[in-house]
């Protein structure tokens, strides 16, 4: 059963995916969610899109080689990464929330800066509004390895930096994007569709940002399918609902 391998978001750690692990492994997937540099148990390192993409690799490795890697927002541009410098490791990419343009990040590059001149404040901040987003578990799982806004401009720059399409274009496997209908980051979705090789978008209706994560169930479920497409199903389409 091929495995799975969960990144983060930007100023999160791995225990984001709890609940989501917890739907896997009752599905009987074998799955794991790794922190990224500056995030979680490996707080302080320096985060760059090498180092987080080796992080990833490394992860897939302790799965047994060969993975379905599946990133939300800051994962998801570090999936894209990893397929582009492993892509013998990653079977499938599973790119959620991440079809912004690093081009583009301006106002991301700035709300970042804000964050760490105080890091403390920010922190409790985005502590208080992702529990407010996601109530519940869900939303506990999103704070309980702790929040990381002193990483944020690195890991902004980081993905700023990054050709996205020209590594959506250099990776020969298959590759889901999946957005919330009412996500700002679908502003370049259909770009990212055309860089694909062999690529397909999933949207995901009436969820915004961080909203594909209010349902692990369904995200697990979704995952699963996914993974047993990689080896058995045909590319069929171009866009799908769920």
């Amino acid at each position: 059963m091929l495995p799975v391998v969960l990144v983060h978001g930007i100023r999160l750690s791995a225990t984001m995916w709890d609940p989501v692990l917890s739907h896997l492994s009752r599905l009987g997937r074998p799955a794991a969610a790794v922190d990224l540099p500056g995030h979680g148990t490996r707080r302080g390192e320096p985060f760059t899109m090498d180092a987080a993409a080796s992080a990833v690799a490394d992860a897939v490795d302790a799965l047994g080689g060969r993975a379905l890697v599946a990133g939300l927002s800051l994962g998801g541009y570090v999936g894209i990464a990893t397929a582009e410098r492993f892509p013998a490791r990653v079977a499938g990419l599973m790119a959620i929330g991440c079809t912004g343009l690093g081009s583009a990040a301006g106002p991301h590059r700035f709300a970042a800066s804000l964050a760490a001149r105080n890091p403390s404040l920010a922190n409790r901040i985005s502590s208080y509004t992702l529990r407010r987003l996601l109530p519940g578990p869900v939303g506990e799982a999103m704070v309980a390895g702790g929040v990381f806004c002193e990483v944020m401009p690195q890991a902004v720059d980081a993905v700023a930096d990054q050709d996205q399409l020209t590594a959506l274009a250099s990776y020969p496997g298959r590759v889901w994007l999946v957005n919330g209908t009412r996500d700002p980051f679908r502003v370049h979705e259909r770009a990212f569709l055309r860089a694909c090789g062999n690529g397909r978008l999933i949207l995901v209706p009436r969820r915004g940002h961080l909203g594909v994560l209010a349902a692990p169930g369904a995200l697990a479920r979704l995952v699963g399918d996914l993974c047993d497409q990689v080896d058995h199903c045909p590319h069929t389409g171009a866009e799908r609902r769920v």
